[in-house]
């Protein structure tokens, strides 16, 4: 990685209904945060941004969500979301951060409260509310709200996550982990509450969203050296993608997904990550001397592959 690496792209909608995504690279965890922007109203919303954690010396730190913030007072923008697409696995969600600076709501998949059950039996939580509270909002498929005078709507896209959501404001689809740029290929299933078969049917539906389409990923990890790209269209994805996913039948598309995730090492922050992310990005609370800790479950990833 260069100092000269490309970490920040504007892309504009061509038409009054169509949203500026602004994406924002992040090299410690190759994810993109996205401020996604109603030119007409300057009202936008933040999606999926990142509070920075670096796992050897235990220290968290704003600098992605403050340069989103700086970006947006930069613009003259108001924040009406804060938007996660599901619980992550490598990286600390910065919505609740977010919500402290800005005050807008947040929001997540009404389907989170699936993985909050399933994470509090791993990390013994019985105390853990499992309803979703931590959030202002749950969104159900099918759900419609506005970005200033833009048209917005939720799609439930499992198989990543149980809770994975897209959301397709205007002509720009998020669909985070569903999809990786053409050249890389597509999720993982194998998480807790991961299927294959699931992702398969979520990957139809986004493929079925008109041609044109503009697709931001969640992840860019710069095959073959290259500079981070997030953006693509369905056309692209449908023609494109390396996993064949305009001509592959579900059967294929199971048994490569399957074979490669057996050959993947579990991200280096899951069990870091999980437990402020069903917070809705909320650290564990101080103990008695001042300092927050983690928990992490040993063996409780059975079957990964080691690095």
């Amino acid at each position: 990685m260069t100092d000269a690496m490309k970490t920040f792209a504007l892309s504009h909608g061509k038409r009054a209904d169509q949203p500026d995504v602004a994406g924002f690279f992040d090299p410690r965890t190759f994810s993109i945060q996205y401020v996604v922007s109603d030119p007409a109203t300057r009202h936008c919303a933040i999606i999926d941004p990142v509070l920075d954690f670096d796992e050897k010396s235990g220290a968290t730190a704003t600098h992605q969500a403050d340069e989103l913030l700086a970006y947006i007072e930069r613009e003259g923008f108001e924040v009406d979301w804060i938007l996660d697409t599901h619980p992550h696995a490598d990286h600390f969600s910065a919505a609740r951060y977010l919500h402290e600076k800005t005050g807008a709501p947040t929001a997540i998949g009404r389907p989170v409260t699936q993985v909050q059950a399933l994470w509090k039996g791993i990390y013994n939580w019985p105390e853990l509310k499992d309803d979703g509270s931590q959030w202002d909002h749950l969104f159900d498929e099918g759900d419609t709200f506005k970005l200033g005078e833009i048209d917005c709507r939720v799609m439930h896209s499992p198989g990543h996550t149980l809770a994975s959501i897209t959301y397709v404001i205007g002509d720009a689809a998020f669909v985070h982990d569903t999809l990786f740029q053409p050249d890389f290929g597509t999720a993982r299933a194998d998480f807790p509450g991961g299927s294959a078969h699931q992702l398969w049917h979520s990957i139809q539906a986004i493929l079925a969203l008109p041609d044109e389409t503009r697709l931001f990923t969640g992840h860019d990890y710069m095959p073959d050296g290259r500079e981070p790209q997030w953006e693509s269209t369905v056309r692209e994805q449908r023609e494109h993608n390396k996993h064949q996913l305009g001509e592959s039948s579900e059967a294929e598309y199971v048994e490569l997904r399957n074979r490669r995730d057996s050959e993947l090492p579990m991200p280096k922050l899951i069990l870091h990550a999980l437990q402020v992310n069903i917070l809705g990005g909320r650290l564990p609370e101080p103990e008695s001397n001042g300092k927050r800790y983690l928990k992490l479950p040993l063996n409780a990833l059975e079957g990964a592959s080691w690095e």
